[in-house]
C-alpha cells in the first residue's frame, strides 16, 4: 500500500461506503464532460469535530472514544489499534469547501484530497484523548472488520496549490475543541 494517497492513484474501494463515494465523483465527472457543469470533487479523510453523533452505528471512532472517556467504558478497538488514519477537523473541512466554491477553471472536473497530511494511530488518538481528559481509558480489542483499511494518509499537494487550501487546525487542537464540546453539550 502506498502512502500518502493521491488523487492520481487508481481507487481500489474495500467497502460499499467507499464505492458510494467513488460513484459520487464519476457522476460528477460525467456531468461535466457531458454537460460541462463545473464541479470539483473533495475527498474528505476522517472527518470529526462538535455534533457528530457518537450513537450511530456509522459513527467515526472519535466521538465514540470521547464517549468511553466520559462515561468510564471501554473504547472498543477493532484489531490491534495500529492502524492509522489521517484525522481532519471540520473547520478544516469548511474551509476547503468554501474555496472550492471558488476554484480557479484549472481545478474544475478535478478531484481533492481534503486531508492534514499526517497520520495518528487509533492507540495514538487513544493517548492524545488520556492526556486531554488526564485519566485512563480502558481499551477493548474486538477482531478486525472486513473492509476496513489499514492505513491512510491524504497528500494534499494538489489542494494547497489549486486550491490555496491549508489546514489551520491540528489533531490535537481539533481534539481538545472536540473533547469541550462533548464534556459541556452531550448528554451522552
Amino acid at each position: 500500500m502506498e502512502l500518502p494517497k493521491r488523487e492520481t492513484m487508481l481507487p481500489m474501494p474495500k467497502s460499499h461506503y467507499a464505492a458510494s463515494k467513488l460513484a459520487g465523483e464519476y457522476l460528477c465527472h460525467v456531468f461535466h464532460d457531458t454537460y460541462g457543469l463545473e464541479t470539483v470533487m473533495l475527498r474528505y479523510f476522517n472527518v470529526f469535530g462538535p455534533h457528530q453523533n457518537p450513537h450511530s452505528q456509522y459513527a467515526a471512532v472519535i466521538p465514540k472514544f470521547i464517549i468511553a472517556a466520559l462515561t468510564d467504558q471501554s473504547a472498543v478497538i477493532f484489531g490491534d489499534g495500529l492502524q492509522s488514519r489521517d484525522f481532519t477537523y471540520v473547520d478544516n473541512v469548511v474551509k476547503a469547501n468554501l474555496r472550492a466554491i471558488n476554484a480557479p477553471k484549472e481545478a474544475v472536473g478535478r478531484v481533492f484530497n481534503i486531508a492534514c497530511g499526517n497520520r495518528y494511530s487509533l492507540l495514538e488518538l487513544l493517548d492524545t484523548l488520556e492526556h486531554i481528559f488526564g485519566k485512563t481509558i480502558r481499551r477493548e480489542h474486538h477482531t478486525r472488520r472486513l473492509g476496513d483499511v489499514m492505513h491512510s494518509m491524504a497528500d494534499i499537494t494538489a489542494a494547497r496549490d489549486l486550491l490555496g487550501y491549508e489546514p489551520k487546525i491540528g489533531f490535537q487542537e481539533g481534539l481538545e475543541k472536540t473533547a469541550a464540546w462533548f464534556r459541556e453539550k452531550c448528554p451522552y
